[in-house]
C-alpha cells in the first residue's frame, strides 16, 4: 500500500516564525525522551486550562496531543519486492469458542506478509475487534508489523499484517503474538496469544 505524499496546504511561509517551529520541534523531541515515548494523554482538566491560559479551542488542542501518539504511522512503509516463496506455520490458537490461524507467510527479500484468520462464533454486526502484532525474534531482531487492514463476515475474516525485515526460513527463532484492541491504535485490552 503506497501513502500518497504529503502536498503543503498552501505556498505562503512566514521566515519570522522559523525559530519557533524549530523550538516546536526540539520540545516535541524533549517531550518523547522524557516520556520514553510513552506519552499518555493530559488530563481533561489540563487540556480546558491550557485552552483557557493560551487561547485555543480545546478540540484542537486534543487534536495536537493525540497526534504525538500515532508517530509510528509516519515511518516510510516497505513495499514488499522480489518474492520468495510461502513458508508454511498452519499454527493456531482457540479460546471461547474463536479460532485464530496463521496457515503460511508470503516471504518476499525485503518483508514479509502474515494473514491471521479469525473464525467466531457469530457475534454481533457491531464488533469488529481490531488486532496488533508484534514478533518476539529469539536472535534480537526488531520487526516492524504494520497491520494493512483486513477483510471478512459471517463469523471469519482475515487480517493482512506486513512485516519488515522478511522473517528468516526457521519458524523456530520467531513467535507471532498477537494483541485484540477494541479501536486501531489502543493498547491490548481483549485476548492476546503466541502463535
Amino acid at each position: 500500500m503506497e501513502r500518497v505524499s504529503f502536498v503543503p496546504p498552501t505556498d505562503h511561509y512566514d521566515n519570522r516564525i522559523e525559530s519557533v517551529d524549530e523550538q516546536i520541534c526540539q520540545l516535541i523531541k524533549k517531550r518523547k525522551e522524557l516520556s520514553d515515548n510513552n506519552p499518555g494523554f493530559p488530563t481533561k482538566q489540563h487540556i480546558e486550562e491550557w485552552a483557557k491560559k493560551y487561547h485555543f479551542y480545546e478540540d484542537f488542542l486534543n487534536s495536537t496531543f493525540s497526534g504525538f501518539l500515532f508517530e509510528e504511522l509516519y515511518k516510510p512503509v516497505v513495499e514488499p519486492k522480489g518474492f520468495v516463496g510461502n513458508l508454511p506455520i498452519l499454527q493456531s490458537f482457540e479460546k471461547d469458542g474463536n479460532f485464530y490461524s496463521v496457515t503460511f507467510v508470503r516471504q518476499y527479500e525485503n518483508a514479509s506478509i502474515v494473514h491471521l484468520h479469525v473464525d467466531r462464533v457469530p457475534m454481533d454486526e457491531q464488533e469488529h475487534p481490531y488486532f496488533d502484532l508484534s514478533i518476539r525474534g529469539k536472535d534480537g531482531t526488531h520487526y516492524d508489523c504494520r497491520n494493512q487492514g483486513g477483510g471478512g463476515g459471517m463469523g471469519h475474516e482475515t487480517i493482512t499484517f506486513l512485516v519488515s525485515p522478511a522473517l528468516p526460513r526457521d519458524k523456530e527463532t520467531y513467535e507471532f503474538v498477537f494483541t485484540e484492541t477494541k479501536a486501531p491504535f489502543q493498547k491490548g485490552n481483549g485476548v492476546a496469544f503466541v502463535i
